[in-house]
């Protein structure tokens, strides 16, 4: 396979090989052969990652996609030097959406951010919708942007409004109301896992017949299997890891892991610190017993003021140290997840500027080749780590996309239409 390096691959591996001394020093010696096999293997594959939050700090801070951005972990440097070539943008509402009219104002918001962002950088970003222009955006070294919606509840109810967010753009999503909240509780919440409704049955199928992949990452466990009886096409898990090492709800048991495997589907691995490290989990769940008088004194005394409240936790919870998370514990779950569901059902999803923890060494997208390093490491092939890094990700994509066609011609042949 020829050689695809990016104009500016001299000055990211510059950079890379600057950042990993220090890392190097804290995990062990780096093997240099090893280290410039990684980098010329993650240059010459397809490179997805299947999230990032930098959407609201786009919104909110003015954060300019061209620029280095002090304290960032997304622009388009980065990405350059983390060898990129397809980054999901994912629509995050957040608590502060407060009405039906705010989840709908605020996802077009961040829609027409993405918008602008590439309007502005058009030698760097341009919008991809399948998975072959995808494949087309890497040949001409662009990077390949596209939409996912973490919150279903943002199509109000309305399939025609799924349609809209397709036609602008938007190429996976959570089903409404059911994602679980964050939470390091060990067991799965029951009491609102009552599995879906016939309209969730229809959205679905209608996600199906568009070519949009359904998520089914931070689903209860009973709805997790009723999605999966329920769609014609492989799903995605948008940011999930292995519960069998990191229990906690959002992650997905051995059971779900091999149920997404029969399907076809893919699991994007989570990189949060707090959804690969059972070390963490545990001292979180003792600090929070800690300080859970506390807690409910700021709570009574910052009622109706959410940011006040948030201000005042994180002060609380910095004179309590959580235990850093090796890279490591990131390549545990990915060895698990295809023990368990098997190498083509694997790929990353990094979730970088969510402000949440990350494993060492991920400080952000540039340090992508560290994970290809690592899995070289650990004796993967090439063309493995070139299915967990996007392939993958891309089979499924193209798979959900024959779906929807297959579907569409089944529909026009019913009503008499060709084919």
């Amino acid at each position: 396979m020829t050689l695809r390096m990016r104009r500016d691959s001299g000055i990211g591996f510059l950079v890379l090989a600057l950042s990993c001394l220090v890392v190097g020093r804290v995990e062990g010696q780096r093997d240099e052969r090893l280290w410039k096999e990684a980098h010329r293997l993650h240059q010459e594959a397809i490179v997805v990652d299947a999230r990032v939050d930098v959407l609201s700090h786009i919104v909110d801070e003015g954060v300019d996609l061209g620029e280095r951005a002090i304290g960032g972990q997304v622009d388009i440097p980065r990405m350059r030097e983390g060898g990129i070539d397809a980054e999901f943008f994912t629509i995050r509402l957040g608590a502060q959406v407060a009405s039906d009219r705010d989840v709908m104002r605020r996802t077009l918001e961040m829609i027409d951010a993405l918008y602008q962002q590439i309007e502005r950088h058009p030698e760097s970003l341009e919008l991809a919708t399948s998975a072959t222009d995808i494949r087309r955006l890497a040949k001409q070294d662009k990077i390949a942007v596209l939409l996912g919606l973490e919150d279903g509840e943002a199509i109000e109810q309305s399939l025609g409004v799924l349609r809209t967010f397709y036609r602008l753009g938007i190429r996976y999503m959570a089903l409404p109301g059911h994602h679980i909240a964050v939470s390091h509780d060990g067991d799965s919440p029951t009491s609102d896992d009552e599995g879906l409704s016939e309209f969730e049955r229809r959205v679905i199928l209608e996600m199906n017949r568009l070519g949009m992949l359904v998520d089914v990452s931070g689903l209860p466990d009973k709805t997790f299997f009723d999605v999966l009886a329920t769609t014609k096409a492989p799903v995605i898990a948008s940011h999930s890891s292995a519960r069998a090492l990191t229990d906690i709800p959002q992650n997905m048991s051995d059971d779900m892991l091999r149920a997404i495997a029969s399907n076809g589907g893919i699991v994007m691995v989570n990189f949060s610190a707090s959804s690969v490290d059972q070390n963490r989990v545990d001292a979180i769940r003792m600090r929070d017993r800690i300080f859970q008088p506390a807690l409910d004194e700021l709570r009574h005394r910052y009622a109706g003021d959410p940011e006040g409240f948030q201000r005042a936790r994180e002060i609380l919870f910095a004179a309590f140290e959580l235990p850093r998370t090796p890279l490591a514990k990131l390549i545990d779950h990915i060895d698990h997840m295809v023990k368990v569901a098997g190498i083509d059902h694997v790929g990353l999803a990094s979730g970088f500027d969510g402000r949440e923890a990350l494993p060492e060494g991920l400080k952000d997208c540039s340090d992508l080749p560290r994970i290809t390093y690592e899995l070289l490491r650990r004796g993967y092939r090439d063309a493995d780590i070139k299915k967990i890094l996007g392939e993958n990700f891309l089979r499924v994509m193209a798979q959900v996309e024959d779906v929807a066609r297959q579907m569409r011609r089944s529909e026009l042949a019913q009503f008499g239409g060709r084919s």
